[in-house]
């Protein structure tokens, strides 16, 4: 699946990059985020830049979106759709510092942000991918 790339993917091609990584996932990760949507942005809009207090918007790499699964109730009226948002040129210019794999990186991303789904914090998830 590792690609070689002499231009950086366009947002269609990271965006199916991204759906592919997400489907090669593990089941038992995936299992209770069918209904979570993926989107590919270039950046976080201003809001998030705002509300997260960024100094640049090349500081954030992916978002979640949602109520976190623990925080959901039945009674609950559902207050819009989870999102998991990647945010391309953000992944890409630390994929140019790192020289990781891009697909290793996207996948990163995805499964962290995954992990805030289920209500986990960012000590949770860096536990959970070392011991991995």
């Amino acid at each position: 699946m590792s690609q070689i790339f002499s231009i950086p993917p366009s947002l269609a091609d990271f965006d199916v990059m991204a759906r592919e990584i997400y489907a090669a996932l593990p089941n038992e990760l995936i299992q209770f985020v069918d209904d979570v949507v993926i989107r590919v942005d270039d950046f976080p809009d201003v809001d998030v830049e705002r509300e997260m207090d960024l100094h640049s918007p090349f500081d954030l790499l992916g978002l979640y979106q949602g109520v976190a699964l623990g925080d959901k109730s039945v009674s609950d009226t559902p207050a819009g759709v989870d999102m998991i948002f990647l945010y391309r040129r953000p992944i890409l210019d630390y994929w140019c510092e790192s020289g990781e794999d891009l697909q290793h990186l996207i996948r990163h991303v995805l499964i962290h942000e995954i992990g805030h789904h289920f209500g986990l914090s960012d000590a949770d998830m860096e536990r959970i991918e070392a011991a991995a």
